[in-house]
């Protein structure tokens, strides 16, 4: 007959074979949970006694195959520390070739990535501590398509303090990533009656996508050295998706007259404004502008995220929406994924409402103003590439002059060196004609690792010389 044991120590499936004698079985049984690599080296198994327990085997029957499969040198039995199986499996498992997982750049600069080793761990794990330690929290009961209520109130106040949005706890939903938050308002629009989203151009080509995946159109709106070109916006435009802190990719601010012709446009209109407020906390010469959303609290919907500031893997993110997207947003959110996971939720809110998160985002803002600093200053001394951008966000933009060899191939050059980067062309709505540029990161690597990855870039920046015609 068939049966399946669980033991003490460890938890395993494993059939007896009824047709051969119980203690045959059992040896066969290990030898192939061994050698098919569901027992691996180290494995700590259940004691003769136990595991003859489980099996309704006698003890001895399951001594007598443990010390066969010690002489066979499968398994290991030391006085005290019980039978392990053997570091060095006596037969190599034979499987399908598995494709490598490939390997991370060795200097990564691509934009938009926060220095995870910078990672508020201590404060991190004392919140854990609080947030489990409290009765109250009902950290793995309750559930709220919305987002727990903790932290809807902790980042409504935290918008409020630094951001200047205005908004209250009920206004704000819990998504797990902008990209997620995007894609929800997107089909909440479409649902509505919306075909049209117009988006700045360059922007990012991935929520571009989002917005299409909806079945809205997404028409240009310009970018100049003053942000996005509002006055192009139309009345045919259901909304508009802005970066009006720092523009992505130029790195610009959205113009306060503009700011203020957006918010009439939205007034005028009955069109919805949706600030992408990526890396709002990260300016380095002044105080960072605040929300857009505060001109026209109503006609806009702000998204914010722990993805720059913490880590992308986090997977928080926070919408303030006017008050009649609130429930149809909620709806989505139900329909999509149910809820967040709250135990993080609650963590983050305990870091806001201590003021953990502002020192992290104070530290943090430093840090990666000095690497800034240092990416300049090399910059400055290139002929050909120009940087962009006000002193914010994480990263700079550089534009090639036409001497240089094409975008593309730097980027394979670089990458050739395991530098990552991103390219400016693949932003654009149409790159025909369009400026080359790059895209460096500054936050990325963790600190030791900085220097080491700008000398690799500009190593790998290193213009040929021009051949004579």
């Amino acid at each position: 007959m068939r049966k399946s044991w669980s033991g003490s120590r460890v938890d395993l499936h494993i059939d007896l074979n009824p047709s051969t004698g119980r203690r045959a079985a059992l040896e066969s049984a290990l030898r192939d949970a061994i050698r098919q690599g569901r027992l691996s080296a180290g494995t700590l198994l259940p004691s003769t006694r136990g595991l003859a327990t489980e099996l309704g085997l006698s003890r001895g029957t399951v001594t007598a195959a443990y010390d066969q499969l010690v002489e066979e040198g499968y398994l290991t039995t030391r006085p005290g520390s019980g039978t392990t199986v053997t570091d060095i499996p006596p037969k190599a498992v034979t499987s399908e070739p598995v494709t490598p997982i490939p390997a991370g750049p060795r200097h990564d600069l691509r934009p938009g990535l926060p220095d995870v080793s910078a990672f508020p761990a201590r404060a991190w794990l004392a919140a854990t501590r609080r947030v489990v330690a409290d009765p109250r929290s009902m950290v793995l009961g309750a559930k709220d398509p919305q987002g727990r209520i903790e932290l809807r109130a902790a980042v409504a106040d935290y918008l409020g303090r630094t951001r200047g949005v205005v908004t209250s706890a009920d206004r704000i939903v819990i998504t797990s990533g902008y990209y997620q938050g995007l894609s929800l308002l997107s089909s909440v629009l479409a649902r509505n009656g919306a075909r049209t989203v117009a988006v700045e151009d360059p922007s990012h080509n991935a929520f571009r996508a989002v917005v299409r995946r909806a079945g809205l159109a997404t028409p240009p709106v310009p970018v100049d050295a003053h942000g996005a070109c509002v006055d192009a916006l139309t009345h045919e435009a259901d909304a508009v998706l802005l970066t009006p802190s720092h523009q992505y990719p130029t790195g610009v601010p959205l113009h306060p007259g503009r700011r203020q012709a957006v918010g009439a446009w939205a007034r005028a209109t009955g069109g919805l404004i949706i600030e992408d407020d990526y890396d709002g906390e990260y300016r380095y010469d002044r105080q960072p502008v605040g929300a857009l959303q505060g001109i026209a609290p109503d006609r806009t919907v702000y998204c914010g995220t722990a993805s720059k500031t913490l880590g992308p893997a986090l997977r928080l993110a926070w919408m303030a929406l006017p008050p009649q997207l609130v429930q149809p947003v909620v709806e989505a959110k139900q329909q999509a994924d149910l809820y967040t996971e709250s135990l993080s939720q609650l963590i983050l809110a305990d870091l806001i409402t201590t003021h953990a998160y502002d020192r992290h985002v104070r530290a943090t803002r430093l840090r990666y103003r000095r690497r800034r600093e240092l990416l300049l200053a090399r910059l400055s001394g290139v002929t050909g590439l120009d940087a962009h951008g006000v002193p914010a966000g994480l990263h700079t933009l550089v534009t090639l002059s036409a001497d240089w060899p094409p975008e593309q191939e730097i980027l394979s050059r670089c990458a050739r060196q395991g530098i990552a980067l991103r390219g400016l062309s693949e932003l654009h709505i149409d790159p025909h004609g369009r400026p080359a540029g790059l895209l460096i990161g500054f936050a990325a690597p963790p600190e030791h690792a900085f220097r080491p990855a700008v000398d690799a870039l500009f190593a790998a920046l290193q213009k040929p010389a021009t051949s004579p015609e």
